[in-house]
């Protein structure tokens, strides 16, 4: 329990930020795993787009940082240039 104003203030905006990063970090993880579960290279260029672009908004939120974005998406364009190298 919050002892002063301000700090039962920083509790919402916290529990208020928490919840938005969650859905944020939620919905770019999912892209990921879409693209990590591709098999044909066509169809997954389109899930890395989106992918990329959820990487991309959530490192511009402040959700993740920059270099674990660059991270990701390296991941993410491996995975697709396996895939395409296996057909």
């Amino acid at each position: 329990m919050a002892h002063t104003k301000q700090a039962a203030k920083r509790h919402r905006q916290n529990l208020k930020a928490r919840t938005s990063n969650k859905v944020k970090s939620t919905s770019m993880k999912s892209a990921i795993k879409s693209v990590l579960a591709v098999t044909d290279a066509t169809a997954g260029k389109a899930k890395v787009a989106a992918a990329m672009k959820a990487i991309d908004k959530a490192a511009k939120q402040g959700v993740i940082h920059k270099n674990t974005a660059a991270r990701y998406k390296a991941r993410v364009s491996r995975v697709l240039n396996r895939v395409a190298k296996a057909k």
